[in-house]
């Protein structure tokens, strides 16, 4: 009862902090011409399409989920003042060229490249699920490029102190991940949790779920844009 108590207490605490930064955005100073530009950020919904990732423990194709949680995290930084740029919008594959799936996939991933680094200013936040043959295997994990060490390391903190503490999970590098590798501003890989886990599967297709793994998003990266803004203004 503590544990469940103490958990519902951090997601309560990670809203407020949400909340908070929508009622002080009107109050705070901005950046101004001659200071530092505003970032701007970019959701990637991991797969789509004819590519729908892994396939949970139900069915349900990774592409799915992504795009939902997208959605609702677009919607949710709209709320504080941001214009994401979301990569896709649709369950659909962006791919440019190719005829087999695999050449249909090696265009998408270099068209969300392209799109990531024309983007004045970005940061990353592609949104994926884990799959592990193994069905005991839980709970979010993040990956990142170098430049995005910093916001990883805040972001996984606060979806393991949230919503798995008996979590033990950390940060990895993104070496290997092509999205990572070749992102030319600060990207993070959000794994919100392993879809050939039962109960954790039934989490993360549910819309309350889905909503508190927003809102422990949405609350870090704000807090970390935030506190970066006042001291490159400073």
């Amino acid at each position: 009862m503590k544990r469940t108590l103490a958990g519902y207490l951090r997601i309560f605490a990670c809203c407020a902090g949400v909340l908070l930064a929508l009622i002080l955005w009107g109050s705070r100073v901005l950046p101004t011409a001659g200071s530092v530009e505003r970032v701007q950020l970019v959701i990637d919904p991991g797969h789509g399409g004819e590519d729908g990732g892994a396939v949970s423990c139900t069915g349900v194709p990774e592409s799915r989920i992504n795009l939902e949680i997208s959605l609702r995290l677009r919607d949710l930084f709209r709320l504080l003042g941001y214009d994401p740029t979301l990569l896709r919008q649709e369950d659909v594959s962006i791919y440019t060229t190719g005829k087999t799936l695999s050449e249909k996939k090696v265009s998408d991933l270099k068209e969300r490249v392209r799109l990531v680094n024309t983007t004045e200013n970005g940061l990353l936040l592609s949104i994926h699920q884990n799959y592990f043959p193994q069905n005991q295997y839980s709970g979010a994990q993040v990956f990142c490029n170098a430049a995005g060490k910093e916001l990883a390391g805040a972001l996984q903190n606060t979806l393991i102190g949230t919503l798995a503490p008996n979590s033990h999970r950390s940060v990895k590098s993104g070496k290997g991940i092509y999205l990572l590798e070749k992102a030319n501003c600060p990207a993070v890989l959000v794994e919100c949790g392993f879809l050939s886990n039962e109960a954790e599967e039934a989490k993360l297709r549910s819309p309350d779920y889905q909503k508190k793994l927003c809102c422990c998003i949405a609350a870090t990266v704000t807090e970390f844009l935030t506190r970066r803004e006042s001291t490159d203004i400073m």
